[in-house]
C-alpha cells in the first residue's frame, strides 16, 4: 500500500494504516534525528513529535511522488530545530568555571573573596548589562526571560552577557594574581 493511501486512511482515523506508515519510516526518522541531536531522549521526542504531527495533519499533507518520507524528514528537522531553539532560550550561563563549587574545594574565606570580586564587577557594569547579569547569572533566569524583563531581544541578551562574562573573568583572574 502506498504512503499516499496510508496517509489518506490515517486522516480518516485508521490506526492500522498509521501504524504501517510508522513501521515503514520510523527507523529512517530515528537515524535522521540522531544526526540532528545527540541525546537519546531528544531523539525519541523528536520522532514521536514528527509522527504526532503526521497524525494530526494527515488530512492535508501532500506528498511528492509516492513516499511520505521527505515530508516526514522535513517535519523531523523542524521539530529538532524547535527543540534546539527551546533549549537555547532556556539555557542560562553559569558563573566562571569552578566558582560554583569553590567553597567545597577551597577555604570559605577565599570563596567569599572571589564571590565579592564577581559581585563587584557585576555592580560596576552599566545599567542594562548589570541587570542582565543579575537576572541570568545570579537569579538563574533564561535568556528569554531576561529579554522580556529588560525589553531586549534574546540575541542581545546573549551578546551582552557574553561580553560581561569575559569582563568578569578577566577581572577575577587579575584580582587573583
Amino acid at each position: 500500500m502506498s504512503d499516499r493511501v496510508l496517509l489518506h486512511r490515517s486522516a480518516t482515523g485508521d490506526r492500522r494504516a498509521f501504524g504501517a506508515l510508522f513501521d515503514r519510516h520510523s527507523r529512517a526518522l530515528t537515524r535522521y534525528a540522531w544526526a540532528l541531536v545527540s541525546d537519546r531522549m531528544d531523539v525519541q521526542d523528536i520522532v514521536q513529535d514528527t509522527f504526532v504531527t503526521a497524525w494530526n495533519k494527515a488530512s492535508w499533507v501532500t506528498i511528492a511522488e509516492s513516499s511520505a518520507l521527505p515530508w516526514l524528514l522535513v517535519t523531523c528537522r523542524n521539530h529538532a530545530l524547535n527543540l534546539r531553539r527551546k533549549k537555547a532560550n532556556h539555557r542560562t550561563e553559569s558563573l566562571p568555571d569552578g566558582l560554583a563549587d569553590v567553597a567545597v574545594n577551597e577555604d570559605r574565606a577565599l570563596a567569599a573573596q572571589r564571590l565579592r570580586w564577581v559581585l563587584t564587577e557585576i555592580e560596576s557594569l552599566d545599567g542594562l548589562d548589570r541587570r542582565i547579569c543579575e537576572l541570568c547569572l545570579i537569579e538563574g533566569r533564561s535568556y528569554a526571560e531576561a529579554a522580556v524583563i529588560v525589553g531586549a531581544s534574546v540575541g542581545a541578551v546573549g551578546k551582552r552577557l557574553e561580553r560581561a562574562r569575559t569582563l568578569i573573568r578577566t577581572a577575577v583572574s587579575n584580582n587573583e594574581q
